[in-house]
């Protein structure tokens, strides 16, 4: 088969600090999505249900939890050539730099993955979230004979100016390429798109970060040390002289980059038909299997809302959430459109009456509270008669247990919010 010939490299990220305080203590590729996963699971369990089974994962900023979570989640037969392995940025007598781009993060690890035979080279985005054939792409890349391909989606005229837009001839290369473009200088851009695009307005092809390269090409690429990054170098320079065909994607994808798009990515799961599935059997997300015990409900009302293992909820309604393994809501609470990613251990009964003798709450939401538009990272404590409405009207702001965006209160992990704490 044609995806035994191809080595898939993830790309972890820089430092997210437009993630932040998420990425305080992890890499953007081990932050918590849909209660349960990791954002590093989307790609690799894209990659699996591919057929491709040889994976590399770069990444330098606070990569022990992604290190963690791989080492506990793909474990493969040992008789099997199948790897997903962590490369974090190291020094060498040849380097003693950090990556410095996404080009150079694939420069600096070309010395292990040279180790392996492969005919292809799958980039892929650590912080996407998408369900994709990644061996139609790539069938097309080789029917075209194309070097380079750019899997692309058809964003309409507003979207437009935040990612690279692309144009293509009939033939589907790539004849020009332009990063972020301001409103006025999209005249021209336009591209072919099918029927249901052009209803929708999705005229503009944007790169979404996703690469084929062919084998000789990108290591005759990596020689040039001045280029560092894919998206603003390498890409536009391969335009003027190789065959760079563009991929349309037409399904669900989203860059979870912000805390806005992530907290939107997460909410949007509870969506009667959500556009991201989560319940496709063929294309089901991937990762560490843990052992809990099922989720107990007293007297709550649920609506449009995820539960994940082992949680033990009280509360009085929940409304459009998500709800993380391990978490703990107490009675006569109300939580609505929030993000509770849950824990990483359980208190027993002692450990929660000796908290409660220090004053300190325990691990997850008090009673008689009401939390709304909010993210509450892993294992933080929300007392009792707590107040936290997230909204427009507050600014943004960083304070020592939690941080607002774009009207987003994010409570930051292992935070300690007292009994009678109002923010709204």
């Amino acid at each position: 088969m044609i995806n035994k010939k191809v080595l898939a490299i993830i790309l972890g990220g820089g430092q997210g600090s437009r993630l932040s305080p998420l990425t305080d203590k992890r890499s953007k590729p081990a932050v918590s999505i849909a209660g349960k996963y990791r954002l590093v699971d989307i790609p690799i369990s894209n990659c699996i249900h591919c057929d491709i089974k040889r994976m590399f994962v770069l990444t330098q900023f606070n990569s022990a939890s992604l290190n963690r979570h791989i080492k506990n989640t793909y474990r493969f037969s040992s008789f099997s050539e199948a790897f997903v392995d962590v490369m974090a940025a190291e020094q060498t007598p040849d380097n003693k730099t950090w990556f410095q781009g996404t080009a150079d993060a694939v420069r600096q690890s070309m010395h292990h993955i040279l180790n392996h035979e492969f005919d292809y080279v799958l980039i892929l985005s650590g912080d996407q979230l998408y369900q994709m054939d990644f061996n139609e792409m790539l069938q097309k890349h080789i029917d075209k004979k194309a070097e380079i391909s750019i899997a692309t989606i058809p964003v309409n005229f507003k979207e437009a100016t935040q990612f690279g837009i692309l144009k293509t001839n009939k033939e589907s290369f790539i004849t020009s390429f332009i990063e972020k473009p301001s409103e006025d200088k999209l005249k021209g851009w336009e591209s072919e798109v099918d029927e249901q695009m052009k209803l929708e307005n999705r005229n503009y092809l944007a790169s979404m970060g996703i690469y084929i390269f062919n084998r000789d090409l990108l290591i005759e690429l990596m020689t040039n040390t001045e280029t560092i990054d894919f998206g603003k170098e390498i890409i536009p320079q391969a335009i003027e002289k190789n065959s760079v065909l563009a991929y349309q994607y037409k399904g669900y994808w989203t860059d979870i980059g912000t805390i806005s798009s992530f907290f939107e990515a997460n909410i949007g799961l509870t969506e009667e038909v959500p556009k991201f599935d989560l319940f496709n059997a063929s294309k089901n997300i991937l990762t560490r299997p843990r052992i809990l015990p099922p989720s107990k409900i007293y007297g709550t009302r649920l609506n449009k809302t995820m539960i994940a293992d082992g949680c033990i909820i009280n509360a009085d309604k929940i409304d459009d959430s998500v709800i993380g393994i391990r978490s703990r809501i107490g009675k006569n609470s109300i939580v609505n459109k929030t993000y509770m990613i849950g824990a990483n251990m359980y208190q027993d009964i002692a450990e929660i009456e000796n908290d409660k003798e220090k004053g300190i709450p325990y691990i997850g939401v008090g009673e008689n509270c009401i939390i709304e538009n909010t993210i509450i990272d892993k294992d933080a404590r929300i007392g009792n008669n707590v107040v936290i409405k997230g909204g427009k009207n507050l600014k943004d702001c960083k304070e020592e247990n939690y941080v607002i965006k774009d009207g987003i209160v994010v409570i930051k992990r292992r935070a300690i919010i007292p009994d009678g704490f109002i923010l709204q």
